[in-house]
């Protein structure tokens, strides 16, 4: 069994615990989420942007490093930006 994070230990001790309960809308809040995951990763676009050769160099390096293609590298660097969560990092 793989070793469980803080946060795993907490929901599977809850479950033991018998905290969890059923919930009548089950099948509704499942078609929602479901849709939005579907959304969310729906690539349904095509963009065209101009670059300089020494970023898209850095980029494809990076990429290499995260052993993800380099598109998908920029477009998780898109998403990120756009939904709040890419921070600056302090010195």
């Amino acid at each position: 069994m793989a070793k469980l994070n803080k946060e795993e230990k907490f929901i599977l001790e809850s479950y033991d615990n018998e905290e969890w309960e059923s919930t009548s809308e089950i099948r509704v809040k499942q078609k929602y989420y479901s849709s939005i995951a579907k959304n969310t990763h729906l690539k349904n676009r095509r963009i065209n942007i101009r670059l300089s050769e020494k970023i898209l160099n850095d980029l494809k390096a990076k990429s290499l490093e995260e052993g993800i293609p380099y598109q998908t590298l920029i477009s998780s660097i898109l998403h990120k930006f756009t939904s709040g969560k890419l921070v600056e990092k302090s010195n």
